[in-house]
């Protein structure tokens, strides 16, 4: 069996390194592993290979496969590898979902107490040497306020659970919701109840994959009907919220503020009004990260390759034609 592995980037935070591989080798001695870092060197490999352990998977390189049964992505998000060609065909294909789903909700924590708190603030004028004790005098409490989760998949639910703790109210939308009510959910509503959640939400969080029926869901009419002092938290894919009408409401005060980690461009450009804006938080596309990210990957990877090679069920199969 030949497995490639090819999880490489311009930035080196997605590059995997290289001696995780290595890893792989000594728990599977009798497997060929085989290592691209470069698109070309990937295109080189994919002709004998059976599983491609791999973020970028491109139509140059699938068409070299000619033997590839399975194809592992190291991170959540697998919508570029769904081109019409892969759709059609019968490679299996697994993400690494909810395996890093603690390090996201903990994040969008983070930017919800930092709003609240209005810690930019008081950063700013740690930094300048001011005191603005009055200015900073009538802080919200997150206690009996609602949050309103758009996605309810593994990051999903473990925010509901963590802000169930803080005591807030709990509510969600997902594709189906018939699929249960996790555990600190007050309400699952379908999809076609986003307008309600939003109307609801003191906080709405974006958590849901980019699909074609979620890119460009949040847009002026959306934001319009959010209350005026709730705040947006994106923690999910840039390209679900329309940036030039989320700019236009932060602007025009509809909104009380934003935390930001994912942007429909990245990086995000630096002549971007989001910069500039008071009361946005810009964290630059690290929800995701944890000190031990590729560790985890790679386990994750090699339970999946363990269930392969005897024909169990593989974990986190995605469902190519949803999109996740």
């Amino acid at each position: 069996m030949h497995v490639l592995v090819a999880i490489y980037s311009n930035s080196a935070s997605w590059t995997m390194p290289a001696h995780h591989v290595d890893t792989l080798r000594r728990q599977f001695p009798d497997v060929l592993f085989s290592f691209a870092d470069t698109e070309d060197g990937m295109v080189e490999q994919m002709g004998d290979a059976d599983v491609a352990f791999t973020s970028r998977l491109t139509v140059r390189a699938f068409a070299e496969a000619r033997q590839l049964r399975w194809v592992h992505s190291p991170t959540a998000g697998v919508g570029s590898m769904l081109f019409p060609e892969m759709r059609a065909s019968e490679v299996r294909l697994t993400n690494s979902r909810g395996m890093n789903s603690r390090a996201v909700a903990e994040h969008v924590i983070a930017l919800v107490f930092a709003l609240a708190r209005r810690l930019p603030e008081a950063f700013e004028a740690q930094r300048t040497g001011r005191w603005i004790q009055e200015s900073l005098s009538r802080l919200p409490t997150l206690q009996g306020r609602t949050v309103g989760i758009v996605g309810l998949g593994a990051i999903g639910a473990r925010l509901a659970e963590m802000a169930a703790g803080l005591g807030m109210r709990v509510i969600a939308t997902r594709r189906d919701p018939r699929a249960g009510r996790p555990e600190g959910i007050d309400e699952v509503l379908p999809a076609s109840g986003l307008s309600r959640l939003l109307a609801e939400s003191d906080v709405v969080v974006i958590a849901a994959p980019l699909t074609d029926e979620t890119r460009g869901l949040i847009g002026a009419a959306e934001l319009a009907a959010m209350k005026p002092t709730a705040w947006l938290i994106n923690v999910s894919r840039g390209k679900l919220i329309r940036e030039k009408e989320l700019v236009e409401a932060l602007a025009a005060g509809r909104l009380a503020g934003a935390g930001l980690d994912v942007f429909e461009h990245e990086p995000l450009a630096a002549d971007s009004p989001l910069w500039r804006m008071p009361h946005v938080i810009i964290t630059p596309h690290v929800a995701g990260f944890q000190d031990d990210y590729w560790e985890a990957a790679v386990n994750l990877f090699a339970e999946n390759l363990r269930r392969f090679r005897v024909g169990w069920p593989l974990l986190n199969v995605v469902d190519k034609n949803a999109g996740y």
